[in-house]
């Protein structure tokens, strides 16, 4: 009943359903009114089918949750990422993000880069953080970073604060953890 409703999938080498992405008009006319940032999120395989669920999202002008829409994917790989972006762009008439924000997966980021490679890819200060409680043990250096990327700081002040974890015996792990550049990305674009 919905004129503009989208559906693409693919099937496996058995002739099962391996990737399946939709949306409705809805979502369509959300995406065109606000593509300027694109979250990109796969959840853990928790449906019933043990596949990923990948939710596409954004944000209106009333700071509100937009979904622009959906797949279920039989993997987490570069290629099952591209086809699902290729699949997202043809739904979306090849209206491409300005930014998209993800958690940080490797294969993610090779889809993105691939597929947009003009848009600004960023992680999700959420991601982030999380990664950085799980992984930090000194209380003062996750307590400096976790405010590197929560609170607002003027270039200056920035820099200063990322020089602070220079002298820290876990400032290399850090970097490697997010790496370089993540906070100064995430705040000064």
């Amino acid at each position: 009943m919905d004129p503009e409703f989208f559906c693409k999938f693919s099937v496996d080498e058995e002739n099962r359903l391996g990737n399946l992405f939709w949306r409705d008009s809805t979502s369509l006319l959300d995406y065109i009114a606000y593509d300027d940032v694109l979250i990109f999120d796969s959840t853990y395989k928790t449906n019933v089918y043990d596949k990923p669920l990948v939710l596409f999202v954004g944000s209106n002008n009333y700071h509100s949750t937009v979904m622009f829409g959906c797949a279920l994917l039989q993997d987490e790989t570069f290629e099952t990422y591209k086809w699902l972006l290729e699949t997202f762009m043809a739904s979306m008439k090849d209206k491409k993000p300005i930014s998209i924000l993800t958690d940080g997966d490797e294969a993610m980021r090779k889809a993105i880069d691939d597929v947009f490679p003009m848009s600004n890819h960023r992680l999700c200060s959420w991601h982030v953080s999380r990664n950085a409680q799980n992984n930090l043990k000194d209380d003062e250096l996750l307590r400096n970073f976790q405010a590197c990327i929560w609170e607002t700081f003027a270039l200056d002040e920035f820099e200063k604060k990322m020089e602070g974890f220079e002298g820290k015996s876990e400032y290399s792990e850090t970097k490697r953890m997010v790496g370089n550049d993540v906070c100064k990305k995430r705040l000064m674009g």
